[in-house]
This record gives C-alpha cells, sequence and structure tokens, in this order.
C-alpha cells in the first residue's frame, strides 16, 4: 500500500498526499516551498487527493501569502544585526532577560536558549523560560516583547484577557508588536 502520492495544483504547485499514523481527519499544512496533506491511516490516499483539489483556491490563497511574508521578511532581514556567535547571542538574550525581570519584578527559575524552529520561547509551568537565539537579530523592541511576554507567563499560564492587560503594562502595546513580530520567520533567520 503507497503511503504518498503527489497532486499538482496550478498556482500552487506540487501538494503530497500522505498517510499520518498520528492524524484523525485530513490536514492541509502549508509551508514555504511545500504544501502537504494528512491522511489519517485507513483512509485511502485518493480521498486525501480529491480534498486538495477541492480546496485548491485556498492552497493557492495561502501559498501566495506564505510567499508573501517570506520575501518580507527577506527584505527585514537586511537591516537586523548580523548573525552574532552563539555565546555573545545567547548572553545578549540572558543579560537583557534578566534586566527587564529587575525592572518589572517579575521572576523565572532557569533561563535556556535554543536554536528553535518554531517558537521564539516558551514558559514551563515552574517558570523555567525558553528562547530562541534568533531574538538577537531582531529590533530591542521585539526581543524586548518576546522575553516580556514569556515573563508574564510566569505569573499567568494563559492568554486570556488578564495576561495581555498585564503584558501591556510592560509593553504599551502588545497587539501592535505582535503584529510586527510576525514578519520576522524563524526560517528566513
Amino acid at each position: 500500500m503507497n503511503s504518498a502520492m503527489d497532486v499538482e495544483i496550478e498556482g500552487a504547485g506540487k501538494v503530497t498526499v500522505e498517510r499520518s499514523m498520528r492524524a484523525r481527519r485530513m490536514r492541509i499544512t502549508v509551508r514555504h516551498g511545500s504544501v502537504r496533506v494528512g491522511v489519517p491511516r485507513g483512509m485511502p490516499l485518493e480521498r486525501g487527493r480529491v480534498f486538495a483539489l477541492s480546496m485548491a483556491a485556498w492552497i493557492r490563497e495561502q501559498t501566495a501569502k506564505i510567499e508573501h511574508r517570506h520575501k518580507m521578511s527577506e527584505g527585514l532581514l537586511r537591516g537586523l544585526l548580523p548573525v552574532a556567535a552563539k555565546d555573545e547571542a545567547a548572553q545578549r538574550i540572558v543579560s537583557r532577560c534578566k534586566e527587564l525581570a529587575r525592572e518589572t519584578g517579575l521572576s523565572y527559575t532557569r533561563i535556556t536558549i535554543r536554536n528553535q524552529k518554531t517558537r521564539w520561547g516558551s514558559c514551563s509551568l515552574r517558570g523555567a523560560i525558553s528562547l530562541n537565539i534568533k531574538l538577537a537579530r531582531l529590533p530591542l523592541k521585539l526581543m524586548d516583547y518576546v522575553i516580556l511576554h514569556e515573563l508574564v507567563h510566569t505569573r499567568i499560564k494563559g492568554h486570556g484577557r488578564d495576561f495581555w492587560e498585564e503584558l501591556d503594562r510592560y509593553t504599551g502595546n502588545s497587539r501592535e508588536l505582535r503584529r510586527e513580530l510576525r514578519n520576522y520567520l524563524l526560517e528566513v533567520l
């Protein structure tokens, strides 16, 4: 039994339809340079192909959006700090996190710097903060936004109204900063 097939969608290119052992329903994933339809086990791949064709307009729209964001992000790279040595970048992020924690009175249990593919940062239930090393390339106001976002999570775990109000106390304009951060794609940095 085949576990993958390709279907061509005009204006979007090749779409890979493949079996997913974890999927409970069909799902389309659009990334820069690839489109994938995950089909649950036990479901014929042909149904995934038909699904992809039925969603062709949506797939074209999403690939166009991603290509646009990718080009914008590449353009923004010209204005960013050059890629620094890992140790230097990590030290810059850690010292800024310590400084912001001191200024705000927010505390954390540990800071970890990682080269993550999908997240700028995260906060554990115990208050340990993990930050992406790529933050060091961002403008300072966006690096501060991500750090403050995670520091607020040490106090408020979810993304409810209380969280955003608390974050706004420190950033003044978290929605605007969040929107601006979306222009910087991790895969491009």
